[in-house]
């Protein structure tokens, strides 16, 4: 299931870092945490659903080389970033 547009205005409007910022890393990380999380809620249930689980995989892989980007680029925003998303740094 997609992002509804409301859901995805507010966490775009979370993590932009500007006005009509919908494209920074921080954005398209948050914004593919939000569908790994649903995701992987999705497979606890549907145990079988192996088409979802291979789409699982490709978005952490996307999130990791964005998170990667980030990283090499700003230090300070990507701390930042993986604290507000609880995510673990193992990059």
């Amino acid at each position: 299931m997609a992002l509804d547009s409301a859901k995805k205005t507010e966490i775009i409007k979370q993590y932009s870092r500007g006005e009509n910022d919908t494209g920074s890393p921080e954005v398209q990380v948050a914004l593919l945490s939000n569908r790994i999380n649903y995701l992987t809620d999705h497979l606890k249930i549907n145990k079988k659903d192996h088409s979802s689980r291979r789409g699982l995989l490709k978005l952490v892989g996307q999130r990791k080389r964005l998170l990667k980007y980030l990283k090499s680029k700003d230090y300070n925003r990507y701390q930042e970033l993986i604290k507000a998303l609880s995510i673990r740094d193992n990059i």
